[in-house]
């Protein structure tokens, strides 16, 4: 096996591909597998997922993350996860599998079953988002005003564990399904570059984090945060324990492959929505293909919701 490994640059010379991978075994048979990109790939669109019945048939917390190597499409269960942590270089595909994970909580919820925080300090990547009704604040860009946000967050997320416990149930199901129970929606906070709030706020920002990833799963608040850069200074070992489920997309070295998925691998991945993914209670790597999501489509969706604001299930268009 070792020697088969070895030789995945000479194979993929040999099979003229840009490059391969090597599961090695696959999970589950005494046999190798090498994946090899397609000569002609076919674009894989959002509405394809949506419409599939792998997501009509989705919990309310549904993500969109694409279609595997055969072609299926693949949904996820945030609620699961229950957290995420992705890392991806400039034109991996990263930034629009977020857009794509954000119009699936958006067709699936209304403002009053779900609310958004998206942190973005690069000011312009979600501002389309700017006027949907889910909001819980404006679209967050400065550093300050990240970890005044998180920390709001924790104190949100204490509040409902006082309901929670008055209500003598466990979770936000149990809370939802009591019907004299106050209104408690699910709470998705988004950060597009972990390190630029690092760089600025270290623990000021770790720690927040790290109480809502071991304790937001029951009160309903969950995380999906993202990096260009996943070194360990970005990327903490209290940040990669709390968040065990990651996504891949290309990276830039097997250094930082290793750092976000604790194995080589993503940095042979071809870019443009190729990504690895660690499904809840599982070490193997899963190959996904995220959906292309143009600015138009965002645009066309929001403008939808905005229009129609208590309607869930919005037909993609």
């Amino acid at each position: 096996m070792s020697k088969i490994l070895a030789l995945a640059d000479d194979l993929a010379m040999a099979l003229c591909a840009p490059s391969i991978r090597i599961q090695a075994p696959i999970k589950g048979k005494d046999v190798m597998g090498i994946e090899i990109a397609n000569p002609t790939p076919t674009p894989i669109c959002l509405k394809e997922i949506l419409e599939s019945e792998a997501f009509r048939q989705a919990p309310p917390l549904a993500l969109a993350l694409g279609k595997d190597v055969v072609g299926q499409p693949y949904v996820s269960d945030l609620k699961s996860l229950p957290h995420l942590l992705i890392a991806g270089t400039t034109g991996s595909g990263k930034s629009v599998g977020m857009h794509a994970m954000i119009l699936s909580l958006l067709f699936k919820n209304t403002p009053d079953q779900l609310q958004l925080i998206i942190i973005d300090p690069k000011r312009v990547e979600f501002s389309l988002y700017a006027d949907i009704p889910h909001l819980r604040a404006p679209i967050i860009t400065t550093p300050q005003e990240a970890i005044e946000a998180l920390e709001n967050a924790v104190c949100e997320m204490e509040c409902r564990y006082t309901l929670l416990n008055q209500q003598r149930v466990k979770n936000i199901e149990s809370y939802h399904a009591k019907a004299q129970a106050e209104s408690m929606p699910f709470l998705v906070i988004m950060i597009d570059e972990l390190a630029d709030l690092m760089v600025v706020g270290g623990k000021d920002v770790e720690t927040p984090i790290m109480r809502i990833a071991q304790m937001g799963r029951a009160s309903g608040i969950h995380l999906i945060i993202a990096t260009q850069r996943p070194s360990v200074d970005v990327l903490t070992g209290v940040i990669k324990t709390n968040l065990p489920c990651k996504i891949s997309f290309k990276v830039g070295s097997k250094v930082d492959s290793r750092v976000i998925l604790d194995t080589e691998g993503a940095q042979s991945l071809l870019g443009k929505g190729d990504m690895l993914f660690t499904p809840p209670g599982s070490n193997a790597l899963l190959r996904l293909h995220a959906p292309y999501v143009t600015e138009e489509e965002v645009e066309r969706v929001v403008h939808w919701i905005c229009h129609n604001k208590d309607v869930s299930g919005v037909e993609p268009s």
